[in-house]
């Protein structure tokens, strides 16, 4: 693998990529892993496979690699692999990067240019029988559940035209998986309309149309509840004239109001959607939505302005906005008002949080979170919290300053334990020395640590996301 050459932060220490694809058929073990937990946790991020070509690469933009910890009987098996994406394969066979950031045409190489850049990368999504790598500019990707080896992309028998998010919804009731695209054909495409789908629990596309949007916006994530979806356009924009300028592409735009779009879930076209309102702020990722009593609730990671992304005219963004805390959204469906309440519920700086998602889209309890202090060296989340929401109660476990967590995953004891009655899983990064390693904690002690951790003698790069799959 070519190395990076040039000094980026997306490029160095846990956030570099790592070189090698392996098999552990037997991590050493620290403690003892609970015998209850059978299947496995699989976690996805970006790791460029050669030397980026933009001398601003962004950290969202690099090859996938899928790294899995497989837990039977006590004992702990991992493997990692490239997602083999047609981009991966074209700079493998080119010995370079051919494709600039976000595939940008100005940092592409000519003969590629429209091509296919897609990096699967963001999530990774166990449904219907597949295990999916999932990036919001591209189909999905299929991979084998065990060896990780690349299947292709899935495009549902055909049905699937375009992308899809990289944060598509499992119905907690039904099974089925609703997912949108924003953007769908292509940067280049008509940013003012999104994708919407409807998937049912066997994996059959049942139903897909497009929802007029105010402005081309990064939609990442979304919230659906048991009888609506909600699709937030917020101001971090998207334009290739500002790109083809020398602008960048996604730039940050506080002018521009925030706008919710709510539509029914059962809906057959755009017609139901309604649209609340509220001063520029950003979100990446909802804890969970609910309905209750005519209204609409939404726990989200909230950031008074979008991190890691300039304003349009290129300036770098304000730092001391780029934090974001649990905030409550609260929408008044009965009511004629298209203003929607706004409540901080945690004062610590978090993200990627998680619940036991047997509750997700219904009213929960138990909600799971990454967060950070001012004593973190290592560029990412040093601790993790557990907020009970019916008695206010939130529980931490901190890290020391040079190691970090990943986003948590809940586990549930068993198919019918009560909520919250189970495990947090998280890729622990240990700073010196420069490994990694699988922590398991009773979710509701997560103060006392892990009670197991499995041990990787090499470190898995901070990434985005991950999901458990059983058995």
């Amino acid at each position: 693998m070519a190395q990076a050459q040039r000094r980026n932060p997306f490029l160095e220490g846990n956030f570099a990529p790592l070189s090698m694809e392996c098999d552990a058929p037997s991590l050493p073990i620290i403690g003892e892993m609970p015998r209850e937990l059978f299947g496995s946790l699989y976690r996805i991020g970006p790791n460029p496979a050669f030397e980026p070509r933009d001398p601003h690469h962004h950290w969202f933009f690099g090859d996938g690699m899928v790294h899995a910890f497989h837990i039977e009987n006590g004992r702990v098996a991992y493997n990692n692999r490239w997602v083999q994406t047609p981009k991966l394969q074209a700079e493998r066979g080119a010995g370079r990067s051919l494709y600039g950031t976000f595939g940008n045409p100005m940092t592409t190489e000519p003969d590629v240019i429209g091509g296919d850049s897609g990096v699967a990368n963001t999530n990774i999504v166990w449904h219907a029988g597949r295990l999916l790598a999932l990036e919001e500019g591209h189909k999905p990707m299929e991979v084998d559940p065990r060896t990780l080896s690349t299947k292709g992309y899935h495009d549902f028998a055909g049905r699937l035209e375009g992308p899809m998010t990289a944060h598509p919804k499992i119905c907690a009731e039904t099974g089925q998986m609703i997912g949108f695209a924003y953007a769908p054909g292509g940067l280049i495409g008509d940013g003012r309309v999104l994708n919407y789908y409807l998937i049912e629990a066997d994996g059959t596309l049942a139903r897909s149309f497009q929802v007029p949007v105010p402005y081309f916006a990064m939609v990442h994530d979304f919230m659906v509840t048991r009888n609506h979806v909600l699709f937030p356009i917020m101001p971090l924009t998207g334009s290739l004239e500002r790109a083809m300028k020398g602008g960048p592409f996604f730039a940050w735009e506080p002018d521009l109001p925030v706008k919710i779009g709510i539509m029914r879930r059962d809906a057959t076209g755009p017609e139901s959607v309604r649209w609340f309102e509220a001063e520029a702020s950003f979100v990446f990722h909802p804890m969970n939505a609910w309905e209750e009593d005519g209204r609409i609730l939404c726990d989200v990671a909230q950031y008074a302005a979008a991190p890691l992304f300039p304003f349009a005219d290129g300036r770098a963004g304000d730092p001391s906005k780029a934090t974001a805390h649990l905030t409550r959204w609260t929408f008044d469906m009965k009511g004629a008002t298209s203003n929607f309440a706004q409540a901080q519920l945690d004062d610590l700086e978090g993200e990627f949080p998680r619940i036991d998602d047997r509750h997700a889209g219904l009213a929960y309890r138990h909600g799971f979170f990454g967060f950070r202090t001012a004593q973190s060296t290592s560029g990412s989340f040093d601790g993790l919290a557990h907020i009970d929401h019916r008695t206010g109660r939130r529980t931490t476990f901190q890290l020391p300053p040079q190691d970090a967590v990943a986003e948590p995953v809940f586990v549930p004891r068993s198919a019918d334990a009560e909520e919250g009655d189970g495990w947090v899983l998280s890729v622990i990064y240990r700073g010196e020395p420069r490994t990694s390693e699988l922590a398991v904690f009773e979710a509701s002690n997560l103060a006392a640590g892990p009670v197991a951790r499995a041990q990787l003698s090499h470190r898995v790069p901070f990434g985005f996301h991950g999901n458990w799959r059983q058995g």
